[in-house]
């Protein structure tokens, strides 16, 4: 079977794996989870199955799943994070085809931080950075600042997110973060491409004229720039968001290039027609926004099926595993199917969770794309383009404030 578009396959990289006792498995080295060899291990092999991207999960608290009460005092999962972002940054120079797409959280990190990490990752993996937004509801995340009151959810403001009503300060969040994008896009744009002219015999290394003030007066931020980074290789680095309901989408729909959905295996054409209705509200123009399907993968191994897999872990975290993604268990060849069904209902692509990091992400990697190369649906090496141009998206975008060639 061949197939009628390119086939994008993505993981996301959360610690020893998506499950809480993830880190308990024999090959998880829960030792190693805080070393840098531990992470390159996990991109490269990544690398190995010529996947588009890694996502790097983060938070500014410790890891906890919201969708569930936990004792914040527990000590039987992993209670700590590394920086997502210089994760990516250790990890660049390490790794080549790759993507290297960090969480970075909006509420608490400022555009013109967020504009300079950013675009210095697209520098130091020669253009493969991305960004995933994330806006941060939590009073503990913003203790750990102090500079503004964020009262949290309560589990009434919980049971309400679930059936779609939303608290006023969330959806004030979510309008911060659309506005925190376009300022870091703003910023990223204020070189032009040939802003550094490097004269040494004239002492002249930029030129004045091709830096930008972006001078933006928003409803969240103030920021005059420019940015102080040169233009980074991409331009654009690719900027990504996880969303389940309408707000979420819309703020996809404003800030990003590519969306992460959770769709059953059955309503991925329903989710992709809210994706679409929600462009249609923001009036957003240009190219589409890019669905990505999410599915948490327990893969079977010679010695257990992913599903006795799964059982085994949610014994030894006491509780089954809850999570707002499709959670697949089985083989390579049935998650093939799966993903070959959502790609028929319209998906532009897809992002794995492997349960257990290593595990997971190894079976991906030497049992999945293989079968998916035997289908005709995936690469046999990496092309040589940027992060862009392995997602399909424009290659060529030039700074706003450039003046149009005559």
């Amino acid at each position: 079977m061949t197939q009628t578009h390119p086939f994008h396959l993505g993981v996301a990289l959360d610690g020893a794996g998506w499950h809480p006792a993830a880190w308990r498995e024999p090959n998880s080295r829960p030792h190693e989870l805080f070393s840098g060899s531990y992470w390159t291990e996990l991109a490269t092999t990544a690398q190995r199955g010529l996947l588009d991207f890694v996502t790097i999960e983060d938070s500014l608290t410790v890891p906890a799943n919201p969708y569930v009460a936990e004792d914040p005092d527990a000590v039987d999962q992993v209670r700590a994070r590394l920086d997502a972002h210089l994760v990516a940054a250790y990890v660049a120079p390490r790794t080549h085809g790759l993507g290297l797409i960090p969480t970075v959280t909006t509420t608490h990190t400022e555009p013109f931080h967020v504009s300079k990490a950013l675009a210095t990752l697209d520098h130091t993996s020669r253009g493969r950075a991305g960004w995933q937004v994330k806006v941060s509801p939590s009073a503990q995340e913003a203790a750990h600042f102090g500079r503004r009151d964020v009262p949290g959810l309560d589990k009434r403001d919980r049971e309400a997110l679930a059936t779609g009503a939303l608290p006023a300060f969330v959806a004030e969040l979510f309008d911060e973060a659309a506005e925190v994008a376009d300022v870091v896009r703003l910023l990223w744009d204020s070189w032009e491409d040939d802003a550094e002219i490097r004269e040494v015999q004239t002492r002249r290394f930029i030129d004045r004229d091709k830096l930008h003030h972006v001078d933006f007066e928003g409803r969240f931020f103030s920021v005059r720039g420019p940015s102080i980074t040169p233009r980074s290789p991409q331009g654009q680095p690719v900027v990504t968001a996880l969303a389940h309901r309408d707000i979420a989408y819309e703020l996809a729909a404003r800030a990003a290039d590519l969306v992460f959905v959770t769709p059953s295996p059955s309503n991925g054409p329903e989710v992709l027609a809210e994706v679409r209705a929600a462009e249609e509200r923001v009036g957003r123009t240009g190219e589409p926004l890019r669905v990505y399907a999410d599915v948490l993968v327990f893969l079977d191994t010679d010695r257990e099926s992913g599903a006795d897999r799964l059982a085994r872990l949610d014994a030894l975290a006491g509780r089954e595993l809850v999570t707002d993604a499709t959670v697949f268990t089985g083989g390579v060849a049935a998650l093939a199917d799966l993903l070959q069904s959502w790609q028929a209902q319209g998906s532009d692509g897809f992002r794995l969770r492997p349960g257990v990091a290593v595990d997971d992400l190894e079976a991906v990697t030497t049992e999945l794309v293989p079968e998916l190369q035997r289908r005709g649906l995936f690469r046999a090496e990496y092309p040589r383009t940027s992060l862009r141009g392995l997602l399909g998206l424009p290659t060529d975008v030039p700074s706003r404030y450039a003046t149009p060639a005559a």
